[in-house]
């Protein structure tokens, strides 16, 4: 099948959530930018997130206080100054998000004035949390979306995965190695394109889907993190999958996430039987960080061979439940549960890759022109634990940086030549799709069963063993089959979950995120975990 025209852009952004959203918007003015989404443009991880933004806009909060929550939640292994960094611009990247028509709520103080309504979160010690109801994401994603559709300058592709990245040095071109484009498959007409492009942004999400139970769309596969990796970028910190505490247990709703305001506004986490069991594991009970919560419920079903732990917010009035978290009553409504009088059934799913795509505070990557952003990325803010609602404070001060640092640069970047097109002269038509089910459902299980909330070294080399097999097998089809979405994300995620577990096997430690049973105590002088190509 031909290849289809090569198309040149100046900026190639690959993923449409606040991140890169954010990034084009920043950039439009200024240069022609590409903006790849692999489903519909605001379909993505950031358009699901309930909860909100974190930045100090109290004056009896601080700058230094909402590092020093941050690096206690990171479990001692953050990057200080990078903590720094996004504290320090969250306020001005926020006020961004302001004048750029997103609405957050607001409340009337006592004198009469109007200011923003702040939630508190687990990990936080002062009300720092911007949000639009319990709908924060949807209400930044669909902003962001209408105007980056009517920008002349934006260029969007919905529904193209990207296949790989397009290395200089790969192709025959002169000069330092640098990333100079990307194969993307057209899914609608069934074809791969060339991108040529001076810079490529990488904002493509986690990897949660390499488990069974996540609160995660279906997209988030790590396409970034094993594109980038390929190409000869660092990976560091990928051990560290969080769980979070308080995904729905119900048949019809296995990713519905119930926020962790709901914690922050007073919901208790309660055993079958009604009693809670938070007060006896952390002083902090229900507002402790994720990583502990989640344990503890984990503990507690393990304990009592129950399918699921409850979320009860009953104790508080009706109107306030209704008004401060309408989206998730509504859902449970349609489910036959009622927020504002039921114990809400929860389990732990997979939610966040805090690790990534090794980067400056610019969002450069190893490789020459070639920027990583959001969940995509390592930037040492979250280190062994995400504190609430700092990944959207992520995206958009990366957004801002890597947008500032693409500008500076890239009049000084030479117009890229026509590159080699995608060759698939020697492959054809797959009669075997129930393969790649197969695999699917292999490594979603195995990893769920030996990388999941607690580990052991045996699991993670049996786990490792099976991941071989796997990438045998998905590399053979790879070579004689057509692409399809289905196998561009499975080669994708098998390769992100075998660097989850090597980092994870290099840990010889429990920390945050990453409870290995065989090494149960925390290192004195730990840091990150690093792995290079």
């Amino acid at each position: 099948m031909k290849t289809i025209t090569q198309h040149y852009t100046d900026v190639l952004i690959i993923g449409s959530g606040v991140a890169g959203l954010s990034t084009a918007l920043r950039l439009a003015p200024f240069h022609r930018v590409t903006l790849l989404s692999k489903s519909h443009l605001s379909e993505g991880a950031s358009y699901y997130a309930q909860g909100g933004i974190a930045a100090v806009f109290d004056d009896t909060d601080s700058i230094e206080s909402h590092v020093e929550d941050t690096l206690i939640a990171g479990g001692g292994i953050c990057d200080k100054e990078t903590v720094e960094f996004i504290a320090s611009n969250a306020h001005n990247c926020v006020q961004w998000l302001i004048e750029k028509g997103v609405l957050f709520d607001t409340e009337i103080t006592d004198s009469g004035a109007t200011q923003y309504h702040l939630t508190q979160e687990g990990g936080h010690s002062h009300r720092r949390i911007l949000h639009h109801a319990d709908a924060t994401g949807k209400e930044v994603e669909t902003t962001l979306v209408a105007q980056a559709m009517a920008h002349p300058n934006i260029t969007v592709k919905e529904r193209y995965n990207a296949v790989d990245l397009i290395r200089s040095d790969k192709v025959g071109l002169p000069g330092t190695a640098r990333v100079v484009g990307a194969y993307v498959w057209d899914r609608q007409q069934e074809q791969v394109a060339t991108i040529r492009a001076k810079t490529v942004v990488l904002a493509t999400g986690g990897a949660a889907k390499v488990y069974q139970y996540t609160t995660n769309p279906d997209i988030s596969s790590g396409d970034g993190i094993a594109m980038a990796w390929r190409l000869g970028c660092r990976v560091a910190n990928l051990e560290f999958n969080q769980f979070h505490p308080t995904c729905l247990f119900h048949p019809q709703a296995r990713n519905f996430l119930l926020t962790e305001a709901l914690r922050g506004e007073g919901a208790y986490l309660r055993r079958p039987d009604g009693s809670r069991f938070m007060t006896e594991i952390d002083k902090r009970a229900e507002l402790a960080p994720r990583d502990i919560v989640a344990r503890a419920i984990d503990h507690e079903m393990k304990r009592l061979g129950a399918d699921c732990m409850y979320l009860d917010i009953s104790h508080k009035p009706a109107e306030f439940i209704t008004s401060h978290f309408p989206t998730i009553y509504e859902k449970l409504l349609t489910l036959g549960l009622d927020l504002t009088h039921d114990h809400i059934p929860i389990v732990p799913a997979a939610h966040y890759t805090c690790g990534g795509v090794m980067v400056n505070h610019s969002g450069q990557t190893d490789v020459t022109h070639l920027y990583a952003i959001g969940e995509t990325s390592y930037t040492g803010l979250h280190g062994a634990n995400r504190m609430a609602s700092n990944s959207l404070l992520e995206c958009l001060v990366y957004g801002w940086s890597a947008a500032e640092d693409i500008h500076q640069q890239i009049a000084d970047i030479a117009e890229i030549p026509l590159l080699p097109e995608w060759d698939e002269s020697r492959v054809h038509n797959s009669d075997e799709q129930v393969i790649i089910q197969h695999n699917w459902h292999e490594l979603r299980l195995f990893m769920w069963d030996y990388m999941g909330i607690v580990r052991t070294t045996k699991r993670l080399e049996r786990a490792l063993r099976r991941i071989h097999l796997l990438q045998q097998e998905i590399h053979d089809y790879y070579a004689n089959f057509r692409i399809s979405n289905n196998l561009l994300e499975l080669r994708n995620l098998v390769l992100v979950a075998e660097l989850m577990i090597r980092c994870a096997l290099k840990r010889h430690e429990s920390r945050g995120l990453h409870y290995n049973l065989d090494f149960p105590h925390q290192q004195p002088n730990s840091g990150p975990t690093i792995l290079k190509p």
